[in-house]
């Protein structure tokens, strides 16, 4: 990996690292209302999909796939929610956010509908464990 990629501080601030992949950095959301990962490709400069190349697009996809599934086993949610806008943060960042149709926001999407929930430490803990077994971390 390139050794002037960093996380953006924002992103920094607002999660918790669970570990990195061929390509991306998985972080786990701050915000206990909805399980809610980010892949972050370790690419510095990287805005847009279309900034990586071909093969580190298809690597991404392999990761979003690898990651949406064990998100879905581990929370037995109805609905997987995967997004890259980048509006507020512009380094290129991938939501994947486990969904219920009983949620907070259901059905619309998570942005702005709850205040951030913080989590509690062990809970959080042990669905970062269970991450990471399922997605080979560990």
């Amino acid at each position: 990996m390139p050794s002037d990629w960093s996380l953006s501080p924002q992103l920094e601030k607002d999660t918790i690292n669970v570990g990195d992949l061929p390509l991306c950095r998985v972080v786990v959301i701050k915000d206990a209302n909805y399980p809610w990962l980010l892949l972050v490709p370790r690419r510095a400069d990287a805005v847009e999909i279309i900034d990586l190349d071909e093969v580190e697009q298809a690597q991404l996809m392999t990761e979003i796939s690898r990651v949406g599934r064990a998100l879905k086993e581990i929370t037995k949610c109805d609905k997987l929610n995967i997004a890259a806008l980048g509006n507020v943060v512009p380094q290129l960042h991938v939501h994947i956010i486990a969904r219920r149709s009983n949620d907070a926001a259901w059905p619309r999407p998570v942005w702005g509908v709850m205040p951030a929930l913080a989590h509690d430490p062990a809970e959080v803990q042990q669905f970062i464990n269970a991450l990471r077994r399922k997605v080979w971390l560990g």
